[in-house]
């Protein structure tokens, strides 16, 4: 019963790094200098698993704002209650 979250890699590096097509060096790199973890994982593919353990976190933390709009037009269309 745990819920299932999932994360494109562009979205992993682009949380982590600010660069969506950081390369897996950059990623455990910002890891290691931006968290201060001093012992990342030897393996590349294990800092990705972290690198995506903080993603999920960082998303957690400053979910997205649902019902977005794309200029006043759409935000009447959408809430035409509160027009006045």
């Amino acid at each position: 019963n745990l819920p299932i979250f999932e994360y494109a890699p562009l979205q992993v590096k682009q949380a982590i790094t600010g660069m969506g097509k950081a390369s897996k060096e950059q990623v455990a790199y910002f890891l290691q200098k931006m968290y201060g973890i001093t012992n990342l994982p030897k393996t590349l593919d294990a800092t990705d698993a972290v690198a995506v353990a903080f993603c999920h976190m960082i998303k957690s933390a400053h979910p997205t704002i649902k019902g977005e709009y794309k200029n006043w037009s759409d935000f009447i269309k959408k809430n035409p209650d509160r027009l006045k």
